[in-house]
């Protein structure tokens, strides 16, 4: 399973400036999420299935829009969340 203390997780680039994501992490069939104001989420294919996991790592690259299409989409789809 995905130890969220372990992770070193790249940090977000916030192009907008007004982002609440800090960090992210890829893998294969997930993305692990780390927000500024603490909790750390991990969305997998299973969780929330694969076409979002996918777009969401495409923004996390971006570093633009990660935050708007997990408020807006995913938001309850994480597979674990740690605070």
């Amino acid at each position: 399973m995905w130890n969220f203390e372990k992770r070193i997780m790249e940090p977000y680039k916030n192009l907008s400036g007004n982002s609440g994501v800090a960090a992210y992490e890829i893998g294969a069939d997930f993305i692990g999420v780390r927000f500024r104001n603490g909790p750390w989420y991990l969305y997998t294919y299973a969780s929330a299935g694969r076409n979002n996991i996918e777009k969401m790592k495409v923004l996390a690259e971006a570093g633009q829009g990660l935050s708007t299409f997990i408020s807006t989409t995913v938001w309850k789809a994480y597979a674990s969340k740690l605070r």
